[in-house]
């Protein structure tokens, strides 16, 4: 079975920005898609994301795909520090680990992002990365995008003007992200 998750980043939830039109195109692809709500800015940790994933985790195999935006990316990492059974991709857009030097972000972010990470496992996990970065992006600096990069061995496809990729940049949709998805898919 075809799973795909979306995961938010700080501040985020569900229905915003690119999330709700990426569900909906991926679910013509016949893929079950999960797009789950945690809690943030308040009670924001990483145990208590994945006390909520834990819901989740059934759906993860080798033809699941992880798709996080800003935070997203370091929480889809620590659940992959943490699983035993390999998925197939992940695409990160704005993602980054450490913190940001933003006291806003790295305060509710320091669980998720400010740790020593098992690169050897994450890569055992899972072996297709791809990194979407904007050369704008008002939280995320490029040397975050590439530290990110480098760790997993992955290329940063950048995209000018992209801001954080998200609706105040003008992302509803994110037809590349869908193109490459369905490119490694081989639809």
């Amino acid at each position: 079975m075809k799973n795909a998750f979306i995961i938010h980043g700080s501040y985020g939830h569900p229905k915003e920005n690119w999330f709700p039109w990426l569900k909906n195109e991926l679910e013509k692809l016949n893929y079950k898609v999960f797009v789950p709500a945690f809690p943030t800015p308040r009670n924001q940790s990483l145990d208590s994301w994945l006390k909520i994933f834990q819901d989740y985790e059934q759906y993860l195999n080798a033809e699941t795909i992880m798709i996080g935006h800003s935070l997203g990316p370091a929480f889809i990492l620590n659940i992959l520090e943490r699983i035993n059974n390999p998925i197939k991709s992940c695409y990160f857009v704005s993602g980054f680990i450490g913190l940001l030097n933003n006291k806003e972000f790295d305060d509710i972010n320091k669980t998720f992002v400010d740790k020593n990470f098992n690169w050897k496992k994450i890569k055992q996990n899972c072996q297709n990365f791809y990194i979407y970065h904007s050369d704008n992006d008002p939280y995320v600096s490029m040397e975050k995008a590439d530290e990110l990069a480098k760790k997993l061995n992955a290329k940063i496809k950048l995209i000018k003007g992209a801001g954080h990729f998200n609706v105040n940049s003008g992302y509803t949709e994110f037809e590349e992200l869908l193109d490459l998805i369905k490119k490694q898919d081989d639809f």
